[in-house]
């Protein structure tokens, strides 16, 4: 399933693309990644999709991943008498631990970590956003709030604390559950939500214990501060700009955004820019021209992928959007400033061996008619390495480890291919020649870079390079090795 673009494409399943000749079709359209929201379905749901998933990936020959999304610590107030009640800017409204129904001046928060964190002049951010309390008296069971933007308020309305740290488990009950549910499974990432510091990742991580990649959710102010951190502590990160734009202003949310896929790239860890992207297609088999900048906006950022959620989940136009996707994709990669933009935003390597021979890999690339970079890899390092440096070439990363070529599906520019386990160099430029030409990336008269490390099948040894003809002929008569 060879793509005519570099930067992936994740799209989330729900109703409306969960049946396997939709999922088919959104693999066919464009659809690298599938999302799996824990907090919809049951897991007999979860299931019967990642069954559906596995069998397009068999059917149609081509390595799928799927992310594993966990809801998070979920707060929420509780309910009113009257279902909902309109709250007045200006007024006084509490917010208790007390379970009595609300009215207009109080309700239920039963969270009580909350109480314990907040200090006087603290932000509410209650229904995304849309109704905002100021802290001006608080305790162990209570907050006494001013209304500075008023509104409806009805039962369980999301609640956002943008100012504070909670000291919240980053993982629920539900969570822990869900987590060994999924990795029993088998799926391939773990997005972790509400992050707001790198401890909250070591326990997933613990748990997880090696058997799903783990990524994280950047939507908190905290885990913006703490970013460098839960960086280091990540397999990959989701720039979630849905509760990124409540908690902090929306104008602040690009920059951060731009800084954020920068950090990734830098640290050759996969970025996903999500929420929003296509919004309007939910309900419009076109979307707004606005959307389409913001989509192209992140592709030119370098972003390994971007993600549909309830586009694809719920909406009327799955297929179409993943479509739009594709397209504004090879469309931004033809342009010319696209390339300029990549170069002039790539940071230098590291000062290890694989490093510089993946950096020598795109040089070469770069100066001379190479179709592709063919990297050997079983833990997927230098498969993200060589992404890392962004070539102007496709990257064929060949592993004879299924894990990891479904996680590499993530990465920019690759294109998974499982090989058997090899043992001479020798075999491995071969077979990086038969695939670069099956796949569509080389004919017998091109030539094309191959990187693997000696000896094989341990991880973490790439220390050759080989430019090589895609005849192998040419290969049996001039490498000795």
């Amino acid at each position: 399933m060879r793509r005519l673009r570099k930067v992936k494409i994740v799209a989330t399943l729900g109703p409306a693309s969960e049946t396997y000749e939709t999922i088919r079709a959104l693999h066919e359209a464009g659809a690298d990644v599938f999302r799996l929201n824990m907090s919809h379905g049951s897991h007999e749901e979860i299931r019967a999709k990642h069954e559906i998933i596995r069998q397009v990936e068999k059917d149609l020959d081509s390595p799928i991943a799927i992310l594993a999304d966990l809801q998070g610590p979920k707060l929420r107030v509780g309910v009113f008498g009257n279902e909902a009640e309109e709250l007045e800017e200006g007024a006084a409204f509490r917010l208790d631990l007390d379970p009595a129904p609300g009215d207009a001046t109080r309700v239920c928060l039963p969270h009580k970590e909350i109480f314990d964190a907040l200090e006087p002049g603290a932000r509410l951010l209650v229904n995304d956003g849309k109704i905002r309390l100021t802290v001006e008296e608080c305790g162990s069971d209570f907050a006494n709030c001013r209304v500075e933007t008023g509104g409806t308020i009805s039962n369980r309305k999301g609640v956002n604390v943008p100012d504070v740290v909670l000291p919240l488990a980053a993982l629920s009950e539900k969570d822990r559950d869900d987590l060994e549910f999924v990795c029993a499974l088998g799926v391939d990432w773990l997005a972790l939500s509400f992050v707001q510091r790198a401890k909250d990742v070591f326990e997933a991580r613990e748990l997880a214990d090696g058997r799903a990649a783990i990524l994280s959710k950047i939507e908190k102010p905290a885990a913006v501060e703490a970013f460098e951190d839960i960086l280091d502590a990540s397999d990959g990160i989701m720039v979630a700009r849905g509760d990124l734009g409540v908690e902090l202003p929306v104008s602040a949310v690009p920059p951060i955004q731009k800084r954020l896929v920068r950090k990734c790239r830098a640290a050759a860890k996969p970025v996903i820019v999500a929420t929003q992207m296509l919004e309007s297609m939910i309900e419009s088999p076109m979307p707004t021209r606005a959307e389409v900048s913001d989509v192209a906006t992140a592709i030119y950022e370098g972003t390994d992928a971007i993600m549909l959620s309830a586009e694809s989940a719920a909406g009327s136009y799955p297929i179409e959007a993943v479509t739009t996707m594709d397209r504004v994709a090879i469309e931004v990669e033809a342009d010319p400033t696209y390339e300029q933009i990549i170069s002039a935003s790539r940071t230098s390597s590291g000062s290890t061996v694989a490093d510089a021979i993946v950096a020598a890999a795109r040089e070469i690339a770069e100066k001379t008619d190479i179709k592709a970079i063919c990297c050997f890899t079983q833990s997927g390092t230098t498969a993200l390495l060589t992404a890392r440096e962004r070539p102007g070439v496709p990257i064929i990363a060949m592993t004879s480890l299924l894990g990891t070529s479904r996680r590499l599906c993530l990465s920019w520019g690759c294109h998974c291919v499982m090989t058997p386990e090899l043992e001479r160099f020798k075999g491995a430029v071969v077979s990086a020649a038969r695939t670069a030409r099956a796949a569509g990336f080389a004919t017998e008269t091109d030539q094309i870079v191959v990187t693997a490390g000696v000896p094989f099948n341990v991880p973490g040894t790439t220390n050759i390079l080989r430019v090589a003809p895609c005849d192998e002929r040419l290969i049996y008569n001039t490498d000795p090795g």
